[in-house]
């Protein structure tokens, strides 16, 4: 094979494996509290493509996901009554006219963002190891530092919309694509040495 044909090939599989851990992570979601656990799954079979360059991510993700709901099945359900409470404190705030409704949207909507950054996150730290401490590294990640936090929220907001044009995009490319970049944040295949 010619340098331009492996070139192409390793580009397609930029775009083809976070697809297809996106499907599996479609497939794995459509419980209401499952979402968690799967996402986590799919972190986990990126990972795994990022760092071997395995070319399985639907099957990996599949694969990791029984572990993935046995470590995070509470978080799941809790994070799943609390997008439920918000979104029904954002519905009844909108429906009102008064000064102090217009007030607490806002906390509303910057309490889902919160929430939104931090499962991203648990996400990542599940992929790179699901010990004792995943959940405090998760918090690091996603609150220690503002910018890295702003950079994962704007990927949750702005990825979707981007992938409008991809046929499947938002729904496929939509979840994995923030994951890879909190997984770059997280655990950088080339880390940088102190100087």
């Amino acid at each position: 094979m010619k340098g331009w044909e492996r070139g192409a090939l390793r580009a397609m599989e930029f775009v083809a494996q976070p697809a297809l851990a996106g499907a599996a992570f479609c497939l794995l979601a459509l419980g209401v509290v499952t979402w968690l656990p799967a996402l986590a799954a799919a972190a986990i079979a990126l990972q795994d493509w990022r760092r071997d360059g395995g070319g399985r991510p639907f099957t990996g993700t599949l694969r990791a996901f029984p572990r993935c709901w046995h470590a995070l099945w509470k978080d799941a359900l809790a994070a799943s009554s609390l997008i439920a409470v918000l979104a029904t404190n954002c519905l009844f705030l909108l429906g009102r006219g008064s000064a102090t409704a217009w007030v607490l949207l806002p906390v509303q909507f910057a309490l889902l963002a919160a929430l939104a950054v931090y499962a991203l996150s648990l996400a990542a730290a599940a992929a790179v190891g699901t010990d004792d401490g995943f959940r405090r590294r998760a918090a690091v990640l996603a609150f220690a530092s503002p910018r890295r936090s702003l950079v994962l929220l704007l990927a949750l907001l702005l990825v979707p919309p981007a992938m409008l044009p991809v046929p499947l995009g938002p729904p496929l490319l939509g979840p994995t694509v923030p994951l890879l970049l909190a997984l770059s944040l997280h655990a950088p295949l080339n880390p940088r040495k102190p100087a």
